[in-house]
């Protein structure tokens, strides 16, 4: 998962050790050199030993062995392939290709958020199309049953395969992190979407849903708290092993004595592991700290304009891009709570502040208020707002870059709340250098007020800024308190040793002396620095390394879900169990690729 160079090889005394039981989960052998591993199917000379590479070649190379999953029968397939008799992989019947066509054609419907009843219109496409070109394989179509209800068994079934790896992978994790997610995004129902973000001792970051909960149905705090550990125990996992929890700020999640944080922290409590280290400012960022700054109620002031434009203005050229993006975003239907959450991104603020003049003109023509553009108080609000969520808004892209870890990202908070105390010094002044919407309003509002009159009073604006500078204070308390672990991680060679912990000084003067494992250091990156590290040699150091890696970096698993709730909200708001739901949620949302194979062989199983 490291999008990194690529490995060089490490000095004898750091190599990973083959593994025995290798030999019949993957098909491999111990090279006949003691250098990597030889593949028993193709005979590659496979240089790496970390488990992760030799699992993704068998993944993407033989898949289809697995199904000799028998003991015996597996056996028996180590022993043929050890003698170069290579079973022949049958071609797949008429019944399979049609069953795999199946499985494909629902997960696309439910990617791209379209009814289960719309395989009946790809179906009837394909047909229109085969006949015309292909008539001579229009049977094919026969074999393939797109009714709704086949279609739903799929994407159900697409769910538990996806499932079962991921509770196959957590039995390897050393440490894991939750990810917890109740913004109420769906029609009229609240559900709380758990994240969990793992890591094994190979330092491989698998990062998934791990359930859905209807807070309908789980309304009390224990409630909800008994369903997560029920998810939690269904993987595998104990709640000693958690590390992080990242969580929205709303009052069930964070309430001081009631919120769920409260109790998932007694439950976790262990004498050999931290405190788990909570943090709720990653999830939407842009969209929970714009209440903060939303001085005027710009927000829902704009979105009765966004609506009027819809019902009134759509052949206007000027608003194209505008409804473009509001269509992609939340349908062609508005749904005010999606409207509204989709208006607080700063990217869509500054498209609309780009057009005012525009909506201003419209809103005269339709015979709409227009009391606003009039409002000196308001003007500078809006511009205001447009700057601060302009900048929630690099911040926010800063923190979606993949595969980084909490480290890099708790740099950019703080480098970001560095950014603020320099716009409320900025704003002391009068300088509006680093405000440019609200530099533009005030000099469109020079010209038109010719008497020297005040524009704008900066103490309502620092009050702002400081409201948000005691948000990021309080969402990100936790990791001011293990700063100095997060250091360590990030950069143990120049990582003063009497700075550290007692229990990790020895293996860090011990780390920073040895002139290879600095070398390894330079060229690598810290996930492959780390799974290299001897666990037997500097056990402690890896240990802090894994809890680490499985804290949450950023929101991009939750935005995923976030997005495609937002685009397919009208077709999620029909009635669907919360297991279909969670199916979707889970397929919307993985890394991992359905096992077509295991797919096809159960797919008549209830």
């Amino acid at each position: 998962m490291w999008l990194t160079p690529k490995r060089s090889r490490m000095d004898a005394d750091e190599s990973r050790v083959f593994r025995p039981e290798w030999t019949q989960r993957y098909l491999v052998v111990e090279a006949p050199e003691g250098n990597g591993c030889l593949c028993l199917v193709c005979r590659s000379l496979l240089g790496a030993t970390a488990e992760r590479d030799i699992r993704r070649h068998y993944e993407a190379e033989h898949r289809c062995y697995d199904r000799y999953a028998a003991g015996d029968e597996r056996a028996a397939l180590v022993e043929r392939l050890r003698q170069g008799d290579w079973p022949e992989d049958a071609p797949p019947t008429a019944e399979e290709r049609a069953a795999r066509a199946g499985f494909g054609l629902a997960r696309l419907l439910a990617l791209t958020g379209r009814g289960s009843g719309e395989g009946d219109f790809v179906h009837q496409c394909l047909e229109v199309m085969l006949r015309e070109v292909l008539p001579e394989h229009l049977s094919v179509l026969e074999g393939i049953d797109v009714s709704p209800e086949a279609a739903a068994h799929r994407v159900r079934s697409i769910d538990r395969n996806l499932r079962a790896q991921l509770l196959e992978r957590a039995r390897a994790f050393r440490a894991y992190s939750l990810a917890l997610d109740d913004q109420a995004f769906v029609a009229y129902e609240n559900y709380l979407l758990v994240f969990i973000r793992g890591v094994d001792d190979a330092l491989e970051v698998q990062e998934e849903l791990l359930t859905i909960v209807n807070l309908t149905q789980h309304f009390s705090v224990g409630a909800l708290m008994a369903a997560i550990q029920a998810a939690v125990r269904g993987a595998g996992l104990s709640l000693q092993r958690m590390v992080g929890l990242s969580t929205t700020h709303t009052l069930r999640m964070i309430g001081e004595n009631s919120g769920l944080v409260s109790y998932m922290r007694e439950k976790a409590v262990s004498p050999n592991c931290w405190n788990v280290i909570h943090y709720s400012g990653f999830f939407h960022l842009e969209l929970l700290s714009s209440y903060d700054v939303d001085v005027n109620q710009i927000v829902n002031t704009i979105s009765e304009w966004v609506v009027l434009i819809k019902t009134r203005g759509l052949r206007r050229p000027e608003f194209q891009a505008l409804l473009r993006d509001s269509e992609s975003q939340h349908g062609e239907r508005v749904n005010g709570r999606c409207l509204n959450n989709w208006l607080r991104k700063g990217k869509t603020l500054k498209l609309i502040f780009s057009l005012r003049k525009e909506i201003e003109a419209f809103l005269v023509s339709v015979g709409a208020i227009t009391v606003h553009f009039t409002d000196k108080q308001w003007l500078c609000d809006f511009g205001f707002l447009v700057d601060i969520m302009d900048h929630l808004g690099e911040l926010s892209e800063e923190l979606r870059v993949s595969k980084v870890f909490a480290a890099a990202a708790f740099d950019h908070i703080c480098t970001f709340e560095v950014k603020l105390s320099l716009l409320h010094r900025h704003m002391e002044e009068k300088n509006l250098t680093h405000f440019a919407a609200f530099r533009e309003i005030v000099d469109e509002l020079k010209q038109r007020l010719k008497d020297d009159q005040k524009i704008f009073d900066p103490d309502r604006y620092q009050v702002v800024i400081c409201r948000l500078q005691k948000e990021f204070e309080r969402h990100f308390k936790d990791l001011r308190f293990i700063r100095k672990d997060l250091e360590l991680f990030s950069n143990p060679f120049n990582f003063k040793p009497e700075y550290a912990p007692i229990s990790v000084r020895t293996e860090l003067r011990k780390l920073q002396s040895n002139t290879n494992l600095w070398n390894e250091y330079r060229v690598k990156d810290l996930g492959q620095f780390y799974a290299g590290l001897s666990a037997d040699s500097y056990p402690v150091i890896k240990g802090v390394a894994c809890k680490v890696a499985s804290l949450f970096d950023s929101s991009e698993i939750s935005e995923k879900a976030f997005s495609y709730l937002t685009r397919n909200q009208h077709t999620l708001s029909q009635p669907l169990t919360d297991e279909h739901l969670q199916a979707l949620f889970r397929i919307a949302t993985t890394e991992m690729e359905p096992g077509w194979d295991d797919l096809v062989r159960e797919r008549n199983e209830p």
